[in-house]
């Protein structure tokens, strides 16, 4: 923690130097992106706090973490001695960044932040919400980059063309798409930040951020025109006569902001939430900007029939090789050496085994109290070691070719309490009788939650995250706009849409007892049509996840025969599905542990 005190003193004197009263430091790169390269690491770098969402601020005499609920164990642990105060969103009583702002720095005082890292939405509302006291903003530094010694290199990996048999449509269709739904919004000139909608729209892939295969690049579309801004190395010789192929020429990465100082009298669509404040404030006055979200976020959620039928088989090759690691777990516990990191190296290897070509997210393995942490990461200084007893909870995916994958099994290693059995049980129950709800279309997450949570709240017991999240197509884990929440995370846009065929969701309510344990349970699955009636199309969910849920703490006096035929079901097909794919002891533990359950039983 010594550190990070010297570190926030040497950013006092840079500000200091700049006249600056407060520094706002984000978890954020140029592009908005929720997960970031090393080189864009500022706020972990300034406050030691290792989590992936949260925002620093540093006054002259204080400093303090926001982040939210899935964070706040976590973020208390890694910030005890740094003298940063953990701020924790949502909570009764706990101001929001702005607010804070707005309350603590004097008339006529000054904000520094460095405009690329801040999207434009915010840009705006701190500069109004401050200009009311005659706060001013200076946006043109980066302080932390300053201070920061050995700091890693701007990544600029070579990127890589997806073939049309796993993408399901052309670049080119993607782009007339795009041009057609500018000309309905009345714009000429689009500006595209986002990392995985330029990847998805240009049907490439990249390595810039880990364990989310996009590039570091802007893309400006006009009528007649693309650009793609990105770093020359990034791009082989093969892979500029395919993008020249489709209409696009290239400029340097950082050649953006030059390029929107030159557009005069255009009617530009961007989304200010997304694009940053520094590309905002290049365009003059001259401009009408036309503030909506990127058209290629909802074009990408809706999955096309190839992109559905690859992430089955995705879900294939991922399945068994999550089967085969919960097999070697329970064979194995108590008998070999084993922590949280030696067991979460070993399904990495499982994985690659079955064609992943990397993780989609750093995996989250977690045994006994570290899986009350929502987002915990086992690190080698301090991982823990695997014993046979209690629960153990694996969070993990990959990226194939053939789509991204993300799952959550909950695992008794041994003997477990009562309450650990109900509140597995409970978890079991949400997650089955959501991704079995039928409903109208029009309905979007918010409407959905509610199933999820019924059980735990009739119990007075909750959860402090989303219930689902859309995922990309060898893309973004975690992808927009799709999401099954109860409400709206604090200073978030509301981007709750209606669910539509193709879109594929998370189903992972969760139970967090701090000190004891943590449980989730975690599959994706895909909406689709139902049946059609007088009142409207019914839509509902298919999954793709095939993996068994381990029965052994399951309570099952407290499941409804409903809640029974829907996990026998269920196992019947992980048995179909992933069989073929084991042998010998394998083979029939697998049949053991899919066998159906009964309520005398």
């Amino acid at each position: 923690m010594e550190m990070v005190i010297e570190r926030i003193q040497r950013l006092r004197e840079k500000m200091a130097e700049h006249q600056m009263d407060a520094y706002l430091v984000p978890t954020s790169d140029f592009h908005e992106s929720e997960y970031v390269g090393e080189y864009f690491a500022c706020r972990k770098y300034i406050t030691g706090f290792t989590g992936s969402a949260g925002q620093a601020v540093i006054t002259k005499d204080w400093a303090g973490l926001w982040t939210d609920g899935r964070y706040f164990v976590q973020a208390s642990a890694e910030l005890a001695g740094s003298g940063v105060e953990l701020m924790k969103m949502g909570e009764p009583g706990v101001p929001t960044v702005e607010t804070y702002l707005q309350q603590h720095l004097p008339e006529g005082g000054v904000l520094g932040f460095d405009g690329r890292v801040i999207n434009s939405m915010m840009g705006e509302r701190l500069r109004d919400l401050l200009g009311a006291n005659r706060v001013s903003v200076e946006s043109g530094y980066d302080l932390v980059g300053e201070i920061w010694e050995n700091r890693p290199e701007l990544s600029s990996e070579p990127i890589w063309v997806l073939d049309e048999k796993y993408a399901g449509k052309s670049a080119k269709e993607k782009i007339a798409d795009l041009r057609a739904q500018m000309e309905r919004a009345g714009a000429d000139t689009h500006i595209l930040t986002t990392l995985d909608d330029i990847a998805w729209l240009l049907n490439i892939r990249g390595n810039d951020i880990p364990c989310n295969p996009v590039a570091l690049s802007y893309l400006a579309v006009t009528k007649t025109d693309l650009i793609l801004f990105i770093d020359a190395k990034a791009v082989s010789d093969e892979v500029r006569e395919y993008l020249k192929a489709q209409g696009i020429q290239t400029q340097p990465y950082d050649a953006i902001y030059e390029y929107v100082h030159q557009i005069h009298h255009a009617r530009v669509l961007l989304e200010k939430a997304k694009v940053n404040d520094a590309i905002l404030s290049g365009l003059d006055e001259t401009n009408k900007v036309i503030d909506q979200m990127n058209p290629t976020v909802m074009a990408k959620a809706v999955k096309n029939s190839t992109e559905i039928e690859n992430m089955k088989k995705a879900h294939i090759l991922d399945g068994v090789a999550m089967t085969k690691f919960i097999y070697w777990l329970k064979k194995n516990v108590g008998k070999i050496p084993m922590t949280e990191c030696s067991v979460s190296d070993y399904l990495e290897v499982l994985r690659k085994e079955q064609g992943a070509l990397d993780l989609s997210f750093t995996t989250i393995s977690a045994y006994g109290a570290n899986a009350a942490m929502c987002h915990y990461h086992a690190l080698p200084e301090t991982c823990v070691n695997l014993r046979p007893e209690g629960l153990y909870l694996v969070d993990s995916g990959g990226q194939y070719l053939e789509g991204t994958t993300d799952i959550t099994r909950t695992i008794a290693l041994g003997p477990v309490t009562e309450e650990a059995k109900k509140h597995y049980t409970l978890v079991l129950i949400s997650m089955l009788r959501l991704a079995h709800t039928t409903f109208i279309q029009g309905a979007s997450g918010m409407t959905l939650d509610y199933v999820a949570r019924e059980p735990f709240w009739k119990e007075g017991l909750d959860f402090n995250h989303g219930t689902g999240h859309g995922v990309g197509y060898l893309l973004n884990v975690h992808e927009r706009p799709v999401g099954i929440r109860s409400r709206v995370a604090a200073g978030r846009r509301p981007e709750v849409v209606p669910f539509m065929p193709g879109m594929v969701c998370s189903d992972e309510p969760g139970l967090y007892i701090e000190g004891k344990h943590g449980i989730r349970t975690e599959n994706l699955m895909y909406c689709l049509k139902k049946n059609k009636t007088d009142f409207g199309q019914f839509l509902g969910f298919e999954y793709l996840t095939w993996v068994p849920i381990d029965l052994e703490p399951v309570e099952v006096s407290m499941m409804t025969d409903e809640d029974l035929e829907f996990l026998n079901e269920y196992h019947q097909t992980v048995y179909e599905k992933i069989s073929p794919y084991l042998s010998g002891d394998e083979l029939e533990w697998l049949r053991q542990v899919t066998r159906p359950l009964e309520k005398n039983a």
